[in-house]
């Protein structure tokens, strides 16, 4: 069963567009002295929970492989969302998981088991 929650996942990365808005060490539009640690984009042609597209963080390991998404929830802007992780290291991770971390919202990061 969760071997099918990636499956669904790849599926829809392999067939939409990544366009990537928010570079890495891109200022984050409503709190400038917050910088994006990663390249930061999203999937063209699709929906997430907050209406907008499925957002995706790109990290630095060439082959881009999904194995890791980021659970959000957000209280001032009452949503939850996933985020996924491609070709992320584990040290990438970890500084997703911190960039997503507030007062008001919190993250935890849902890993891909390598059986």
């Amino acid at each position: 069963m969760e071997e099918s929650f990636w499956t669904h996942l790849h599926a829809l990365i392999s067939s939409s567009e990544l366009v990537i808005d928010r570079p890495k060490g891109f200022p984050r539009p409503h709190a400038p002295s917050v910088v994006y640690p990663l390249d930061y984009g999203y999937l063209q042609d699709t929906s997430s929970s907050d209406g907008e597209r499925i957002d995706v963080w790109r990290g630095s390991l060439p082959e881009g492989h999904l194995d890791a998404v980021v659970c959000t929830a957000d209280v001032r802007k009452r949503d939850a969302e996933i985020k996924l992780l491609l070709g992320c290291t584990t040290a990438e991770k970890h500084a997703i998981c911190n960039f997503h971390q507030s007062a008001f919202s919190a993250a935890i990061l849902v890993e891909r088991s390598t059986r």
